[in-house]
C-alpha cells in the first residue's frame, strides 16, 4: 500500500475498500468487514441504498452538478424547506461539513450579539465542534488546541450536565451557549433532560442563543430527526451534516425566532453549499426519516444493541464499566485503551471506533438489524475474552 502522498494526517487501518452492500464493505482482497462505524454516522442508510443510487443519478443525469449561489438550482429550495419542516426550524444555510455548519452557527451567534456588544461564546468540556479554527477553539479538550495557538479570543467551557457551571460563566458579555444533545466525541455522553430545559431557561432569561450541535448525533441517529425532539427542548441554531445528505458531503446550520434573520447578504457564504448533488441527498434524506417506521426501527435496534452491550457488561464486569447511549449512538466505557478491542475487532472483520479516551463507540448504518448486532457482539465477546484472558 503506497501512502507517499497523502499527508499524514490520519492513523488509518492497513485496508482499502472498494465495494459495499447493506452494512458490509469489501476489500479489495475481497474480505467483507461488518461495519459498526458507518463512515463515523454519516452512512446511515448502509451501501449501495437504491434510492440514494437512484437520487444521484438523477443529478448526474442532469449534467447539473453546480451552478455557484448566485443562481438556484433544481433541488436546493426543496431540501431547505424539507429539512426545515422536519427540524422545527424556519431558515437554512447550507454548507459541506459539520466544522463549517458551526463556523456559521458562531459568526451568526457573534453578529447577533454585535450590537449589545455580547461576543463570549460557551462551550462544554468534553465538546467536539470541528477542526476549523473557531471549531476547534469551541471544542472543549486541550488535546485539540495543542499547538495551534494563538486560538481565537472570547470562549469559555463549562461542564457538560452541570447547569451551575454554565452560570457562573455567563455575563453582560455573552451571546451564546453551544452544546452536542449527545456527546459524541466525547465519549457517548448524554445530556440530560434536566441540563437541557436549565440551558433554554437560562438563554432565555439573560437574552441569550442557545445553539445544539447535532452534526453526529441529528438525521435520525438518535431515533427521532433530531436529538432535541427527544428531549423537547428547542435551541435557536441547530447544525447537521455528517448522514444530512446519506453520504454526500454536506452541512446545514439551521435557525429560527430571533436568530432566523441575522445573515443578510454579504455576511456569510460557501462556494459548495447546496450544489445540485449535495441538495439531492439531502431531499432522499429528509424523506427517508418522514417514515415513522424507518425510525421505529432505528429506535428497537438501538435498544437490542445496548440491551446485548448490558448482557457483555455483565460478562465482562472488570473491563466493560459503563454502556452508554440513545438510538443507535451507543459506546461501552473500557477499563483498558480501546484501541485494543478496536484492533483485535478489526482483525475479525468488524469495525468498530474509539470515542473519547476510554470508550468504543458504536454507530452503525441505521438499517443494521438484529442478525447484524448479533454478530457484532459475538466478535466484541471474542475479542474482550481474548484480552481477559
Amino acid at each position: 500500500m503506497n501512502n507517499n502522498h497523502l499527508m499524514n494526517t490520519y492513523s488509518q487501518w492497513p485496508v482499502t475498500f472498494v465495494g459495499g452492500e447493506g452494512a458490509y464493505l469489501k476489500d479489495e482482497k475481497g474480505d467483507v468487514y461488518l461495519d459498526f462505524v458507518g463512515g463515523i454516522a454519516v452512512n446511515a442508510l448502509g451501501y449501495n441504498d437504491e434510492g440514494l443510487t437512484a437520487a444521484i443519478r438523477e443529478v448526474l443525469d442532469s449534467g447539473v452538478l453546480h451552478v455557484s449561489n448566485l443562481y438556484y438550482n433544481a433541488y436546493v429550495l426543496e431540501a431547505a424547506r424539507k429539512l426545515a419542516e422536519l427540524s422545527g426550524m424556519e431558515k437554512v444555510f447550507f454548507c459541506n461539513s459539520g466544522a463549517e455548519a458551526n463556523e456559521a452557527a458562531l459568526k451568526l451567534a457573534r453578529k447577533w450579539g454585535s450590537g449589545k456588544n455580547k461576543s463570549t461564546i460557551i462551550s462544554m468540556l468534553d465538546s467536539f465542534h470541528g477542526r476549523t479554527y473557531a471549531a476547534v477553539t469551541a471544542t472543549g479538550q486541550k488535546k485539540y488546541h495543542r499547538n495551534f495557538a494563538p486560538l481565537p479570543p472570547g470562549f469559555l467551557y463549562a461542564t457538560f450536565n452541570d447547569l451551575d457551571s454554565v452560570k457562573a460563566l455567563v455575563d453582560e458579555r455573552t451571546c451564546a451557549v453551544i452544546v452536542e444533545p449527545i456527546q459524541g466525541e466525547g465519549g457517548i455522553v448524554p445530556a440530560t433532560t434536566e441540563f437541557l430545559r436549565g440551558l433554554r431557561e437560562l438563554c432565555d432569561t439573560h437574552d441569550l442563543l442557545l445553539i445544539y450541535d447535532e452534526v453526529q448525533c441529528g438525521m435520525g441517529r438518535s431515533g427521532k430527526p433530531f436529538a432535541h425532539q427527544l428531549y423537547g427542548v428547542k435551541p435557536d441554531i441547530l447544525t447537521t451534516a455528517k448522514a444530512l445528505a446519506g453520504g454526500i458531503p454536506a452541512g446545514a446550520m439551521m435557525a429560527h425566532g430571533k436568530a432566523r434573520d441575522v445573515f443578510v447578504p454579504g455576511d456569510h457564504a460557501s462556494t459548495f453549499g447546496g450544489n445540485a448533488l449535495a441538495a439531492r441527498g439531502v431531499i432522499h434524506m429528509c424523506d427517508t426519516l418522514r417514515d415513522e417506521g424507518f425510525l421505529s426501527h432505528v429506535e428497537a435496534m438501538g435498544s437490542y444493541l445496548r440491551k446485548k452491550l448490558e448482557e457483555l457488561q455483565a460478562r465482562f464486569p472488570t473491563l466493560i464499566t459503563a454502556v452508554r447511549g440513545v438510538g443507535l449512538i451507543d459506546g461501552i466505557a473500557l477499563a483498558i485503551p480501546p484501541k485494543e478491542v478496536v484492533s483485535k475487532c478489526f482483525a475479525k472483520k468488524l469495525l468498530v471506533l474509539s470515542a473519547g479516551s476510554d470508550v468504543v463507540r458504536f454507530v452503525p448504518p441505521l438499517i443494521i438489524t438484529e442478525k447484524e448486532i448479533d454478530a457484532a457482539i459475538e466478535i466484541l465477546q471474542e475479542s474482550l475474552s481474548e484480552i481477559r484472558s
